[in-house]
C-alpha cells in the first residue's frame, strides 16, 4: 500500500514545552489507523501537528508535499480534514447551514451525499446545531468535514461523551466513509471504534509511537498494554 501520509522524526512544542519526541508513522490510501494511549501521551498534539496548528519540526509529507511549515488552510486545501474533540459546530446555524459552510467548490460530495452517509441529519436539517444531541453534533462535524472533499481525515476522540449505541452509529458512519476511500486517523483513548473498523493500531507514549500493528498483534503484546495503555 502506498503511503498517503508519511511522518518521520516529528517533534512538536507548546511554547517551550516539547510534547512530541520523534514520531514515526505512515498511513496508506484508504487506510484507518487508530492512535491510542494514555492522556498526555501526545495523541491530540500529533493531530494538531498534521493540521499545522502547533509548532513542529521534522519530516511530514502528504502525497509527497511537505506539511511542516504550512498554514492550516493550505493543509486543508490539500485534501486533509480535521474533526476536533470539541466538534466546533456553529450552534446558531442550522444543520444545513453548517454543511454549506464546509462545502468546497468542485467537490465530489454535495449535500445529498452528506445526508446519504448521515441520514439522521436530513431529518434535522432545519434545526439549529446547538439544539442537537452530542451524537448528532459529532455526525454533523464529520459530515461538514466530508463536504470539503477530503481524502484523509483526522478525528479526535469521536466517541467522547457519547452513549454506547451512539458510538456504534458514529462507527458505522466512519465505516461508510472508509468504503468511499477516505483514509482516517482516529485519536482514541480506548479502542471501541478502532475495533469496529478493524483499524491498524498505533500506541503512543511520551510523545512517540511505541507500537504499530494490528489488533491481533497488540493482543499478544502484554508488555505494550502494561507500559503504555495501563492494561494488565
Amino acid at each position: 500500500m502506498s503511503a498517503l501520509l508519511r511522518i518521520e522524526g516529528l517533534r512538536a512544542w507548546y511554547g517551550a514545552a516539547q510534547v512530541l519526541h520523534g514520531v514515526n508513522l505512515s498511513i496508506g490510501e484508504g487506510e484507518a489507523v487508530a492512535l491510542v494511549g494514555r492522556n498526555g501521551s501526545g495523541r491530540s498534539t500529533l493531530g494538531k501537528s498534521i493540521m499545522g496548528l502547533v509548532r513542529c519540526a521534522g519530516d511530514m509529507r502528504y502525497r509527497g508535499v511537505q506539511l511542516v511549515g504550512l498554514r492550516a488552510f493550505r493543509i486543508a486545501r490539500l485534501g486533509i480534514g480535521y474533526v476536533p474533540e470539541t466538534r466546533d459546530v456553529f450552534p446558531t446555524l442550522t444543520v444545513r447551514e453548517n454543511l454549506l459552510l464546509g462545502m468546497r467548490k468542485g467537490a465530489r460530495f454535495a449535500l445529498d451525499d452528506a445526508y446519504g452517509v448521515f441520514p439522521s441529519l436530513l431529518e434535522r436539517s432545519a434545526v439549529k446545531a446547538g439544539a442537537l444531541s452530542g451524537g448528532e453534533q459529532q455526525m454533523l462535524a464529520l459530515a461538514r468535514t466530508l463536504m470539503g472533499d477530503p481524502a484523509f481525515i483526522v478525528i479526535d476522540e469521536p466517541g467522547e461523551g457519547l452513549a454506547p449505541q451512539v458510538v456504534a452509529q458514529v462507527a458505522a458512519c466512519l465505516a461508510t466513509l472508509r468504503e468511499r476511500g477516505v483514509a482516517m486517523l482516529l485519536i482514541e483513548e480506548r479502542m471501541t471504534i478502532a475495533r469496529a473498523l478493524n483499524a491498524r493500531i498505533a500506541v503512543m507514549g511520551h510523545g512517540a509511537v511505541r507500537f504499530d500493528g494490528s489488533l491481533e498483534e497488540l493482543a499478544r503484546r502484554d508488555d505494550v498494554a502494561r507500559e503504555w495503555l495501563g492494561v494488565g
